[in-house]
C-alpha cells in the first residue's frame, strides 16, 4: 500500500474540492472520490467491497428512521402554514414595540427552525411572511432582511435538526444527545440576535418604528393557533431530552402529532399529503446519498493516515487547548466560505474530530461546534445562501444591501462560537445533567 499516506489524502480533498465547485452533486462526488481514493490505495476490489459494507451499515441502522419523519413532520406543518401562524403569535405579542417584528421573526424563524430543522427553508417561509409585513410598517432594509437571514440560521441549531442527525450518523455519536447540547447554543443564539435588535433599535430608533399594539383578544386568538404545535414540539424535544422516548420514537410521535393537527385544522388533504410524502421520499433519498458517499470517503481519509497527520500537525503547533479550537474555528470558517454546510462538515468531520477529542472534547461538543460554523456559512459571502434566498424574497434588494444588514448578526455569530470554544459547558452541561 505504497499510495496509503497523508499525501494521498490531501490529493483526494484536492480533487473533492475542485469537483464541488464545478458543480459536481455532493453525495456523488464524495462517494466517487472514496471510492476511487481505495481503489488507489487497497485495490479495486477491497475497494467495492469496504464500499458495500458502508452502504449496508447505513441503510439498516435504526436511528437513520429518524431522518425521514422529522422532514414528513415538517412538510406536513409547511402545509398548514405554522410559519405564518408562528410568526403572527410572536407580531401580535411584541409587535407595537420599537422593533417587536424584527424579534418575532426572530421568534418565528426559531419556531419553525424547531419544525423544520433547515436553515434554508425556515429563511425562505419566515421571509415570505415577514419581511413583506415589516416592510409595511416602514422598517428599514437593512434590519428586516438582516433579521430574517440571520434568524434562519437557527434552523439549523435548535432540535430536531437535521444537520445534527446527519453528524450523529457518521460520526457514530447519539443523536439525542447532541438534540439535548444544541438547546444552550441555540437559545443563546437567538438572545444574542434579539441583542442586535435591541442595539440597533437604540442607536437608530427609525429603523424599526413601534407599531399599534394588538388587542388581548386577537393576541389570546393567535396564540390559540399554536398551542398544538408548540406543544407537540416541547413534548418531542423534551422527551428526548429527557431520555423517556428516543430519536426514533420521537421523531414517530412528531410526524403523527403533524398528521393529528393537520386533521384537526381541516388541511389534510390528499393534495398536502402525497405532496408531503413526496418531499420526503426526494429530500430523504438525497441526504442518504449523501451520508453513504461521507462515510464511503471517511474510510478512505482513515486509510490514508491523514486524520492522525492532520493532528501531529496541529499538536506540533504548541497552541494549547484554547488556541487549537480557535484555529479550528477559523479554518471551518474560511471553508465555509467556498463551500456548502453539508459538504463543510462532511468533509472536515473525519479529519478534524480526532483532533478535537484529542483536547479532550467529545463528538457531541463538535457536533455544536461545526454545525454552528456551517450556520456562518449561511450569512457569509461569497455563498451566504441565506443571503440570496431573501434576495428571492426581496426582489428589490441588491445582494450588498442585505449583507450590509447581516453584518451585525454575523458580528453576533462569531462571538458565539467564541464562547462555546472558551465555555464548552454551554454545550456539554445539559447533556451531562439529563444522562
Amino acid at each position: 500500500m505504497i499510495y496509503a499516506n497523508p499525501a494521498t489524502g490531501l490529493v483526494g480533498i484536492a480533487v473533492l474540492i475542485a469537483l464541488l465547485l464545478l458543480g459536481g452533486r455532493i453525495g456523488v462526488v464524495l462517494g466517487l472520490v472514496g471510492l476511487g481514493g481505495l481503489a488507489v490505495v487497497l485495490g479495486p476490489e477491497a475497494a467495492l467491497i469496504k464500499s458495500g459494507v458502508v452502504l449496508i451499515d447505513v441503510l439498516t441502522k435504526y436511528e437513520l428512521g429518524t431522518l425521514p419523519l422529522f422532514l414528513f413532520m415538517a412538510h406536513i406543518f409547511f402545509s398548514i402554514d405554522a410559519s405564518r401562524d408562528l410568526f403572527d403569535a410572536a407580531a401580535k405579542m411584541v409587535g407595537h414595540r420599537r422593533g417587536g417584528l424584527a424579534y418575532a421573526g426572530i421568534a418565528g424563524c426559531g419556531g419553525f427552525g424547531a419544525i423544520n430543522g433547515s436553515s434554508l427553508a425556515t429563511t425562505a417561509t419566515v421571509g415570505l411572511v415577514a419581511y413583506p409585513e415589516m416592510k409595511r410598517r416602514g422598517y428599514a432594509d437593512t434590519i428586516a432582511s438582516g433579521t430574517i437571514a440571520a434568524g434562519g440560521t437557527l434552523g439549523q441549531m435548535i432540535p430536531p435538526s437535521g444537520a445534527l442527525i446527519v453528524f450523529g450518523i457518521i460520526a457514530e455519536t447519539s443523536i439525542g444527545s447532541l438534540f439535548t447540547a444544541a438547546i444552550i447554543p441555540g437559545i443563546t443564539q437567538a438572545l444574542l440576535y434579539a441583542a442586535v435588535v435591541f442595539i440597533l433599535v437604540r442607536w437608530k430608533p427609525e429603523i424599526a418604528p413601534a407599531g399599534e399594539r394588538a388587542p388581548w383578544s386577537e393576541r389570546l386568538h393567535s396564540l390559540g393557533r399554536i398551542w398544538e404545535i408548540v406543544l407537540l414540539i416541547a413534548f418531542v424535544i423534551g422527551g428526548i431530552a429527557a431520555g423517556f422516548i428516543s430519536p426514533p420514537e420521537a421523531a414517530a410521535i412528531g410526524a403523527a402529532g403533524a398528521l393529528l393537527i393537520a386533521a384537526m385544522r381541516r388541511k389534510l388533504t390528499w393534495n398536502n399529503l402525497f405532496g408531503a410524502f413526496h418531499e420526503t421520499l426526494r429530500t430523504s433519498g438525497l441526504i442518504y446519498l449523501i451520508i453513504i458517499g461521507a462515510l464511503i470517503f471517511s474510510v478512505f481519509v482513515g486509510v490514508t493516515g491523514l486524520a492522525d497527520g492532520a493532528g501531529a500537525l496541529v499538536q506540533s503547533l504548541g497552541l494549547g487547548k484554547i488556541g487549537t479550537l480557535i484555529l479550528l474555528g477559523v479554518i471551518l470558517l474560511m471553508l465555509g466560505s467556498v463551500l456548502d454546510g453539508l459538504a463543510l462538515m462532511l468533509l472536515t468531520t473525519p479529519i478534524l474530530l480526532p483532533i478535537v477529542e484529542a483536547q479532550g472534547l467529545s463528538a457531541i461538543w463538535f457536533g455544536i461546534f461545526i454545525t454552528r460554523a456551517m450556520e456562518i456559512g449561511f450569512v457569509h459571502p461569497p455563498l451566504g445562501m441565506n443571503l440570496y434566498i431573501i434576495q428571492g424574497v426581496a426582489k428589490d434588494l441588491s445582494i450588498t444591501d442585505i449583507f450590509r444588514g447581516v453584518l451585525p448578526f454575523l458580528a453576533s455569530d462569531f462571538l458565539h462560537i467564541l464562547l462555546i470554544i472558551l465555555f464548552p459547558a454551554m454545550v456539554l452541561w445539559l447533556p451531562e445533567v439529563l444522562a
